[in-house]
């Protein structure tokens, strides 16, 4: 048993084929939602403040280079698509091409990548929330809106905000 064994594409096509494996329930639109969500969820909700902060206009330059970098990873991605066309993701093109200990490795590191988006939105949505309350003059105690050792001298336990706004 070798780790850096490949899948033979002709037997994915043919175990699409015939239904054996699971079906695609997203299609290209959906997946181009969901894919634009997380980046314009992390980038207003986290993201452009913390840059403003540091880059100022310059900020503009990197939208525009990580628009070039996206869009040439997209690129990448539809030859892998149209080189192996089954529905799979990046796991599956690993596999079929580099070995399956590599395609391990990145299924874990998409699953990293997911919760860190997910977490990064979630914690951007509690600050704003927080402001929106603090607003109204509602203000919600430190220990249950801010994550665990994030305000220096505070005692903080859980941020509840952002674990509604995740679940």
């Amino acid at each position: 048993m070798s780790l850096l064994r490949k899948k033979d594409v002709s037997a994915m096509i043919a175990a699409s084929q015939s239904g054996t494996v699971l079906n695609r329930n997203l299609g290209a639109l959906d997946l181009t939602f969901l894919g634009i969500g997380a980046i314009i969820g992390t980038g207003i909700f986290v993201l452009t403040g913390t840059g403003a902060l540091t880059a100022g206009p310059g900020l503009i330059v990197s939208f525009i280079l990580s628009a070039i970098a996206c869009g040439l990873a997209a690129l990448a991605y539809a030859e892998f698509a149209s080189t192996i066309p089954v529905s799979g993701s990046v796991y599956t093109y690993t596999y079929a091409t580099m070995g399956e200990i590599f395609a391990w490795m990145i299924g874990w590191n998409l699953i990293l990548e997911y919760g860190l988006a997910s977490s990064a939105v979630a914690a951007g949505w509690s600050g704003y929330f927080q402001s929106l309350l603090g607003g109204f003059g509602i203000y919600l105690p430190t220990a249950i809106s801010a994550a665990p050792g994030s305000i220096p001298g505070e005692t903080t336990y859980f941020n509840l905000p952002a674990f509604s706004s995740s679940s």
